[in-house]
């Protein structure tokens, strides 16, 4: 159900006011989507896989060592491949309901992802 006009401006004269009392949350909040988050956690995983293969590639020093360096790359890929997973769904998702790709940091407002699409 769309907003009512008066709704609409009431929202508007909050998000201005919020604009001007804290500027760094807009910046953070419109800049923020569950893509981008996903994104951070990737970056994340791969630099465990790399701490892993390199713990993988100090075997000679002992052998648990590279246990331990392949578990922590089995467990850093799979992590990897459940964001990977969660990121394109979200973005097929968002594709479906709008009917184009929607690039993460494009919004009209900072509030356009509080807002109910119900």
């Amino acid at each position: 159900m769309p907003l009512s006009e008066h709704e609409q401006r009431i929202l508007e004269e909050i998000e201005k006011r919020l604009a001007e009392e804290d500027p760094q949350l807009v910046k953070s909040v419109s800049t923020a989507s569950v893509t981008t988050l996903a994104l951070r956690r990737i970056r994340w995983g791969l630099a465990a896989f790399v701490v892993g293969f390199v713990l993988l590639m100090l075997f000679f020093i002992n052998v648990w060592v590279a246990v331990m360096g392949f578990l922590l790359m089995l467990g850093s890929a799979l992590f990897v491949y459940h964001h990977l997973k969660k990121a394109g769904r979200d973005q097929l998702r968002a594709f479906g309901e709008g009917g184009q790709r929607v690039h993460p940091r494009v919004r009209t407002s900072f509030i356009s992802p509080l807002r109910c699409s119900c």
